[in-house]
């Protein structure tokens, strides 16, 4: 298992069209990719799981990764949310 803390930075959070670019981007991997936030261990291959959690822009969540492909899933969904999710 790999994990790494990133920050959401895009304006609007993890709303729909966020969410279901992050879940598509999940479910490219074999691995189970998680959000840890707050006290929550969320689904990112789910898109009703990451936007029932919640998170806001400035929020710090943790990212983690497990499964045959986890290097390349962290990298992927760090990325994406380090980089605001296309918005």
């Amino acid at each position: 298992m790999v994990s790494r803390k990133v920050q959401v930075v895009n304006p609007s959070g993890l709303h729909l069209r966020p969410a279901g670019l992050l879940c598509q981007t999940s479910m490219k991997f074999e691995s189970k990719v998680n959000i840890l936030y707050k006290d929550q261990q969320i689904n990112a291959k789910s898109v009703l799981n990451v936007m029932a959690s919640g998170i806001r822009c400035g929020t710090e969540v943790e990212v983690c990764c497990d499964g045959k492909d986890e290097e390349e899933a962290l990298e992927a969904v760090c990325t994406l949310i380090e980089t605001g999710l296309k918005e």
